[in-house]
């Protein structure tokens, strides 16, 4: 028997994460093609903090309880969904609710546990890896022998990033805002690593690429980065942006996309179509998963906090000192 009520974080208006607060709410029940999660960690993202602050909200739909990731055992099906799914564990990627003791996720949108991958580990997966998959390899083209920069490399997004490029044969460098974090970079598989806050990315990439440049940028930043990313991509190169953490608004030099035949693109994912999302899923469950069920990749791992400590989970992630993923303990 499923309870009635779980405890579950809500955003108490638009601030730092004091308004963070835990609260009774009913549980939800699956509809057709959803299954119902018994929580036992969730992913804490760079959206949850926007969504925090009053500058992401959910899109129509989704629940207003933050979190895009979890993993944890299936407790209840919707209609049409395999019943053999019924008490398996699974991670998925969630349109929001994962801060809670339960959460609904689409049957389609989940990937499986395998032995091996601890449940915490499986909640810092979904979220990173559905974004770098989707916009590295599916919009970015990144291919063996490539060229990847990749800006924010020790956030879970950029460790994310130089696993999958090491798996794939991309040749990664990523920015950092400190020596130490470079270090960190290259401790987790990084090729290259520059420190922006001393070094000029643009002149480094195209020394440490030999004057060729970066065939795939993905950029977390924009605002005048996009400018400067240009100035160091390759011929034929692809500029994928995946937020604007420094401005929405860019001048973008026309004259040089032209002459270097660049292309210019970006996602968000949270707001896609449910069937968008399933195709992204069952990719990775043919191309990448088999290198979880190997143990090949794992996400990098900082720090687990309790769900009552979720206001911490943010003070560290507003900090900026993580590396890798931080999880909830549900």
């Amino acid at each position: 028997m499923l309870p009635e009520a779980m405890t579950a974080i809500q955003i108490d208006g638009a601030g730092g994460p004091e308004v963070l607060v835990s609260k009774q709410v009913s549980v939800p029940r699956p509809a057709a093609g959803q299954v119902l999660i018994k929580v036992a960690h969730a992913g804490v993202n760079r959206p949850d903090v926007m969504q925090r602050k009053g500058l992401y909200p959910p899109p129509p739909g989704a629940p207003d309880i933050p979190g895009l990731e979890i993993a944890g055992t299936v407790v209840a099906l919707g209609d049409g969904v395999d019943p053999a799914m019924m008490d398996t564990l699974q991670c998925a990627l969630v349109i929001g609710g994962g801060y809670a003791e339960y959460c609904l996720a689409m049957a389609a949108h989940c990937l499986p546990v395998p032995d091996g991958l601890s449940l915490a580990e499986a909640a810092a997966l979904p979220e990173t890896l559905f974004t770098v998959w989707h916009n590295v390899f599916e919009r970015g083209l990144a291919a063996d022998g490539d060229w990847l920069l990749v800006h924010g490399g020790t956030s879970g997004i950029g460790s994310m990033a130089i696993s999958l490029a090491n798996l794939f044969g991309v040749r990664i460098i990523v920015t950092c805002g400190s020596d130490e974090k470079c270090d960190d970079a290259r401790r987790i598989g990084a090729r290259h690593a520059i420190n922006y806050k001393t070094q000029d990315f643009v002149a480094e990439v195209m020394r440490i690429t030999d004057g060729h440049g970066a065939d795939v940028v993905l950029d977390m930043v924009s605002g005048d980065y996009v400018a400067r990313n240009i100035d160091c991509m390759a011929d034929d190169g692809r500029h994928v942006s995946i937020a604007v953490m420094g401005g929405p608004k860019a001048t973008i030099p026309m004259h040089k996309v032209m002459l270097k035949r660049l292309t210019l693109t970006g996602s968000t994912l949270r707001a896609r179509p449910d069937k968008f999302k399933a195709a992204v899923a069952e990719e990775i469950r043919d191309t990448v998963w088999p290198f979880v069920v190997s143990g090949q990749l794992r996400p990098v791992m900082d720090r687990s906090f309790a769900l009552r400590d979720v206001a911490s989970a943010h003070e560290r992630m507003d900090g900026g000192d993580h590396v890798g993923k931080i999880v909830l303990d549900v």
